[in-house]
């Protein structure tokens, strides 16, 4: 008899890339479904972290950029149907990085139809999901300890844990 063959979780691992030039302005990219937020999306296989979001960075901005570290972790634990109306989206994995402009100029991309360098005191008056105002506050006061999350975005966003790790 053979052994049923092993099922193995399906997550979407993706990475943020927050992206700060050397005036401490942050980059902004406008999305399709999210408004303003920062760079970023799925990592591809075969793709390392860092390697992914600083290929997020260039295809949604046009700005090449330098990973700096860590700052978060969350997971987004809701089980939604996606925005097509029939695809199940799975359990969501973020890693998010602090980066440093290198070069490029702010340029939209087919995921982004604006993309703007903003005073880091003014970042948080253009975001507004509760999910990206709740990274962003995160990542805006970093210090040093990389911030965990747990949520769901649907049918309402509710944090199930925040602490630092």
């Amino acid at each position: 008899m053979n052994p049923e063959p092993k099922t193995f979780p399906t997550h979407i691992v993706a990475a943020t890339g927050y992206v700060f030039d050397a005036n401490d302005n942050l980059l902004l990219v406008k999305t399709h479904h999210r408004g303003w937020d920062a760079t970023g999306g799925q990592i591809e296989n075969g793709e390392s972290l860092e390697e992914g979001v600083l290929r997020e960075i260039l295809e949604e901005s046009g700005i090449t950029a330098r990973v700096r570290c860590l700052v978060g972790v969350y997971s987004n634990v809701g089980q939604h149907v996606g925005h097509d109306g029939v695809s199940h989206i799975p359990t969501k994995v973020i890693f998010e990085f602090m980066c440093d402009y290198v070069g490029g100029i702010p340029t939209p991309s087919d995921e982004t139809s604006e993309v703007k360098w903003v005073p880091r005191k003014e970042v948080m008056s253009f975001l507004t999901q509760p999910v990206v105002q709740f990274r962003f506050e995160k990542m805006l006061n970093f210090t040093g300890q990389v911030n965990y999350g747990a949520y769901v975005t649907k049918p309402a966003f509710t944090v199930l844990s925040d602490r630092v790790v």
